[in-house]
């Protein structure tokens, strides 16, 4: 086969990667791609936002599948218009993409499909938000265990976590008046805040058929311990001890299914990857968001487990048939992946640094570097983004592979490069207070 993977960063390198693994293909390009893709397939200079020039470029090379892995070209349509010209395309149409490109859609979906998730308003204005707040919290010092999201698509980072008023009238001042989240700030939703572990649960769907993945646990928050703003996630790991089979089950039953039910009944039937962002209370698992697409870094962890052809899984979900194929097989190792970031990231930060040490990195055993904000500047690689490499390392054990991915991670150099030092400790602590 003939496949063009859309996207340029770590979730885009790990789909190449796996599907360049595959007899059955061909030839790969990744539009635009990053210094790690190239060593997967052929990088070609066309924007994952120029659906004119992907869909130029397809029938000019006779694309056979189109693998798209930002949710950008998705909410865009990009899938729909490749049907037109009866392309295949991996993922959504753009309706059915809206659960991930607007919060108000994907509250009001949950809403009707009964699925677990917390209570909430949604706002169009910045000043209907304060007099809310303003009146449901009259007290300057009352705790308001609230958060705020910007309804449109914001990186990952338009949603801000509130323990007092003060910070939920800051957050919606900053989304609703100063612009900071731009056109995706408003409208907004307030919603309650939900205590416990937050996990991730992706399945790959045909509309009819379900395929959950091995659980993930991703890490929003900067820092260590989970403290500072949120990120597009700083390291995630896979499988979870927070999720057993009996919880999964539970997911797919209370949560997944009724919502893919309740797309097709609205006629928005969903094709490609749900991603369920959960947070598991002490009255069972909520939502607290729907994805339409891989996860970035959750994807880098879970395809590093991967043993089975994931070209053959995305083309019998694409023809709607996942119920044919066999039943995917993992790797029983777990798997950690580390993201390591730009100085300032998640604010501003400084691009054009040469990275070093990517060769000693590769040289770990059981470890892959994914590329997420890379191009290759006169024969070096060098930084373009706030979240940069994924170091993702396979091991015997929870804590050797995170050993693993933590010596790759030593041997890679650029200025100003840093880390969570964190990442799965979350699985021992769960393991120690569960014992």
């Amino acid at each position: 086969m003939r496949v063009l993977v859309v996207g340029n960063g770590g979730r885009e390198h790990a789909l190449a990667w796996k599907i360049s693994q595959s007899p059955r293909l061909k030839r790969l390009w990744i539009a635009p791609g990053n210094a790690g893709t190239a060593l997967e397939g052929e990088n070609v200079d066309i924007a994952s936002d120029d659906i004119a020039g992907i869909v130029a470029f397809c029938k000019k090379e006779s694309v056979d599948l189109v693998v798209v892995g930002p949710e950008l070209p998705l909410s865009l349509g990009l899938v729909d218009v490749l049907a037109k010209e009866k392309i295949k395309a991996f993922g959504p149409s753009r309706a059915a993409a809206q659960l991930e490109a607007s919060k108000v859609t994907c509250k009001l979906l949950l809403r009707q499909a009964d699925v677990p998730t917390a209570e909430y308003q949604s706002f169009r204005d910045a000043d209907s938000a304060m007099r809310y707040v303003k009146a449901r919290y009259p007290g300057e010092r009352d705790k308001t265990p609230l958060v705020v999201k910007a309804d449109g698509l914001a990186s990952g980072k338009g949603v801000i976590v509130c323990s007092r008023r003060e910070q939920v009238l800051d957050a919606i001042d900053r989304m609703g008046r100063k612009n900071e989240f731009g056109k995706a700030g408003l409208p907004m939703v307030i919603e309650e805040r939900l205590e416990g572990q937050e996990v991730s649960v992706l399945a790959i769907t045909d509309g009819r058929t379900i395929l959950p993945l091995p659980a993930a646990q991703d890490h929003k928050a900067a820092y260590d311990g989970d403290q500072g703003p949120n990120t597009g996630g700083m390291g995630a790991y896979s499988p979870t001890p927070v999720i057993d089979e009996e919880l999964l089950a539970t997911v797919e039953d209370k949560i997944l299914i009724p919502s893919i039910h309740t797309m097709k009944r609205n006629r928005k039937p969903f094709r490609g990857v749900l991603y369920a962002g959960l947070m598991l209370t002490p009255t069972g698992p909520k939502v607290l968001e729907y994805n339409v697409r891989f996860g970035d870094p959750e994807c880098q962890p879970i395809l590093m487990r991967l043993k089975s052809d994931l070209l053959d899984i995305l083309e019998a979900t694409v023809d709607g048939r996942l119920d044919e194929i066999d039943t995917p097989i993992w790797d029983p190792r777990p798997s950690i992946c580390v993201v390591m970031a730009s100085a300032g990231y998640p604010g501003e930060y400084t691009v054009g640094e040469e990275i070093t040490g990517l060769e000693a990195a590769a040289n770990v055993p059981d470890v892959k570097v994914f590329h997420a904000g890379t191009s290759r500047k006169d024969g070096k690689v060098v930084t373009t983004g706030g979240r940069v490499l994924g170091v993702t390392a396979l091991g015997e054990s929870l804590a050797n592979a995170k050993l693993n991915a933590y010596k790759g991670v030593q041997a890679i150099r650029w200025p100003g490069a840093w880390c969570r030092k964190d990442i799965s400790d979350k699985a021992s602590a769960f393991v120690r207070s569960n014992s």
